[in-house]
């Protein structure tokens, strides 16, 4: 059985070493050094990792990461590249698979298309259907709760997730599964997608999830 999780995980590995520490993100105001440190306290530290989501928890997520933050980059990426620890939830029978193939493809484009000179690269025919498949419940818990349209994700084939199912006339954005996905998560801005639909619902949701 493919371990997506995984080889993702072993993907950005490479891309965070390749870069170096300074190098810029698509998570805005993050460098690879903090992209690396969120993604092993994500996995490591379960006290902190709450506060990614948590508004009131953020302050000591952000002391906990500026630790991770200032041990060597190297040590980082081993910490990740190796997995999330025997007593990380993370560990537990299937829950890397189920929680991190999205985690690691987004924040792999994170790092490859932060340089103005990258190339569109398509994930492997599997991992298109893998994240199609996550799509539509991930898309609602990002996407959704933002935007003030109805939004529809669109596949160049016609197959289709709603977003959300506000009332009004749709805004349909269409792509391949990986690019959705980006899109979803707030990097339209470096998403191969079109975007139609009425021009005032367009420009409404270009406030909340910027793309070109």
């Amino acid at each position: 059985m493919s371990n997506f999780a995984q080889s993702e995980r072993q993907r950005l590995t490479v891309l965070l070493r390749a870069a170096g520490p300074d190098a810029p993100t698509l998570c805005t105001g993050w460098t690879t050094r903090d992209l690396a440190a969120h993604l092993v306290l994500r996995e490591r530290r379960m006290d902190a990792a709450a506060g990614i989501r948590l508004t009131p928890l953020a302050g000591w997520t952000a002391r906990v990461q500026e630790g991770y933050r200032a041990r060597p980059y190297e040590e980082l990426l081993r910490l990740f590249r190796t997995g999330p620890p025997v007593l990380s939830p993370f560990a537990l029978p299937g829950a890397d698979e189920a929680a991190n193939v999205i985690e690691h493809f987004v924040h792999a484009e994170d790092v490859r298309r932060a340089g103005e000179d990258w190339q569109p690269e398509a994930p492997g025919a599997a991992l298109t259907e893998v994240l199609w498949r996550r799509l539509p419940m991930l898309a609602r818990m990002e996407a959704g709760r933002k935007t003030p349209v109805r939004l529809v994700l669109r596949r160049p084939d016609g197959r289709a997730v709603t977003v959300s199912r506000r009332t009004g006339a749709a805004v349909e954005v269409t792509g391949e599964p990986g690019e959705l996905v980006l899109f979803a998560f707030g990097r339209g801005a470096r998403a191969e997608v079109t975007v139609t639909g009425p021009t005032d619902a367009v420009e409404a949701l270009r406030v909340v999830l910027p793309f070109e």
